[in-house]
C-alpha cells in the first residue's frame, strides 16, 4: 500500500492504561509508516508520561460528549479506516458524519473492531470475520473483527520495524546508570503487577535465596506494583530478616516510564514480571524469562486464557507451576522457588518463542494488508 491513509482509532481507558498503551503503539507505528492517525480517547492523561513527545502525524482528540467533529476536519480528511479498540463502540455522530462523506464521494471507511489478545483457539476461527450493520446511517456496511494473536492465522502482535536492531544496540549498564542504579553483578528482576497473593512469598524467597545463586535487584514499576510491594513491608515488619541473617534482595522504585523506557527496563533484566496485554508483548520481544500476571475476571475465564498462552509458549512444567501460583486468587500461598535450572529452562522457552513470533507478520503489517484488500 503506497498511498497515505487516514486512520481514526477510538479508545476508552477502562483502567490500568493497557488500552491506551496498545492504541498509542499502534497509532505511532502507523504514523511511522507514513499514515495519518486521529486517536480519539476519553482520558489521555497517561500519554503525558507514556509518550510525552507525542508523535508526528498522530492527532490526539478528546472523546467526549458531544463529539467535537470540527477537530477531525472530515470534509478535507475523511476517514479511510475506522478502528474501535476492544469493542468500545465508535461515537454514533462520527459514524453519521462518515455516512455523509460516503454519500458524497462513494467511499466508506474500512471498519475494524480490534479485539483483545488471546492464544485461545477461537481467535483463529473468528479472525477477520465480518458483521453486517443492520440499521442506522451505516446500514449494510461491514464491521470486521480483527484479532491479534500468536499464529499466522491471526493478526499478529504489535512490533514496530527496527525493534530488533534497537534492542541489539541496547547498553544495559549505561541505561541502569542513567536510572541511578549501579551495576554490581546482581540478578535484575522487573516487577509490573497488580496485587498477587504470592507477592509476600516471592519477596521472602528472593531475600533468602537470591536468584540463580546471586543477590537480586528488584526494579519495581510505579503505580500498583510499587504500592503492593510497600504494603507487604508494612504488613510484614521482619521481611528483611531471614533465618540465615543474609540479605539478598535490594529494591529500586522506578518513576513512571515512557513506552521506550519500559522496553529498556525489560531488556535490562534477567527476569520480568509483567501484567496486561501491552507489557506481555513487549516482554516477549525482550526474549527474557517472564511471568505474566493476567487481568483477573470474576468468572475465572482468565485462567483458560492463561493456559492457552502457556500452551503457545510451550512452557516447561516449572514455568506453568509458577504462573498458576502467581495468578491464584486470595492470599497466604507461596510462589514456588525459582531454581537455577528453572531459569535456564525459562530462558530457552522464551528465546524459542521470540524466534517463532519474529518470523510472523506484525499487527500493523497485517492491518495494512487487510485494509488494502477490503477498500
Amino acid at each position: 500500500m503506497n498511498h497515505r491513509l487516514q486512520w481514526d482509532i477510538f479508545c476508552k481507558v477502562i483502567d490500568n492504561y493497557g488500552d491506551i498503551g496498545v492504541c498509542w503503539r499502534l497509532a505511532a507505528d502507523l504514523a511511522a509508516r507514513g499514515h495519518r492517525v486521529r486517536l480519539w480517547v476519553d482520558d489521555a492523561c497517561a500519554l503525558q508520561w507514556m509518550a510525552p513527545g507525542g508523535c508526528r502525524n498522530v492527532q490526539v482528540i478528546p472523546w467526549k460528549q458531544p463529539l467535537e467533529l470540527r477537530a477531525a476536519n472530515l470534509a478535507s480528511q475523511p476517514s479511510d479506516v475506522l478502528v474501535e479498540a476492544f469493542g468500545c463502540d465508535v461515537a454514533p455522530e462520527f459514524i453519521a458524519a462518515c455516512a455523509v462523506q460516503h454519500s458524497a464521494n462513494g467511499l466508506k471507511p474500512v471498519w475494524i473492531n480490534l479485539e483483545y489478545l488471546s492464544a485461545e483457539a477461537y481467535v483463529e476461527r473468528c479472525h477477520a470475520l465480518p458483521s453486517r450493520i443492520q440499521r442506522g446511517p451505516a446500514a449494510d456496511w461491514d464491521k470486521w473483527f480483527f484479532y491479534p494473536g500468536f499464529t499466522a492465522a491471526t493478526g499478529g502482535l504489535l512490533r514496530e520495524p527496527g525493534l530488533a536492531d534497537r534492542q541489539s544496540r541496547f547498553d544495559a549498564p549505561a541505561w541502569l546508570a542513567e536510572q541511578g542504579i549501579t551495576f554490581n553483578g546482581e540478578k535484575r528482576v522487573s516487577l509490573f503487577c497488580y496485587e498477587p497473593g504470592a507477592l509476600p512469598g516471592l519477596l521472602r524467597q528472593l531475600d533468602q535465596y537470591g536468584l540463580d545463586g546471586k543477590p537480586v535487584r528488584l526494579l519495581v514499576a510505579a503505580g500498583r506494583a510499587s504500592h503492593a510491594v510497600k504494603a507487604v513491608f508494612n504488613d510484614e515488619i521482619g521481611l528483611w530478616r531471614n533465618t540465615s541473617g543474609h540479605k539478598q534482595l535490594s529494591i529500586s522504585y522506578l518513576p513512571l516510564l515512557t513506552q521506550n523506557e519500559f522496553d529498556h527496563l525489560l531488556w535490562a533484566c534477567d527476569l520480568n514480571f509483567v501484567r496486561g496485554e501491552d507489557s506481555l508483548v513487549r516482554a516477549l520481544w525482550a526474549g527474557k524469562p517472564l511471568v505474566w500476571h493476567i487481568y483477573p475476571q470474576d468468572d475465572a475465564a482468565h485462567l483458560d486464557k492463561l493456559d492457552a498462552f502457556l500452551d503457545m509458549l510451550e512452557a516447561p512444567p516449572s514455568l506453568r507451576h509458577f504462573h498458576q501460583a502467581w495468578n491464584r486468587s486470595g492470599t497466604g500461598h507461596e510462589a514456588p522457588r525459582v531454581l537455577q535450572r528453572d531459569l535456564q529452562d525459562w530462558q530457552t522457552c522464551l528465546g524459542n518463542a521470540r524466534e517463532r513470533l519474529m518470523r510472523q507478520n506484525d499487527l500493523c503489517t497485517s492491518l495494512l494488508s487487510f485494509v488494502a484488500k477490503n477498500r
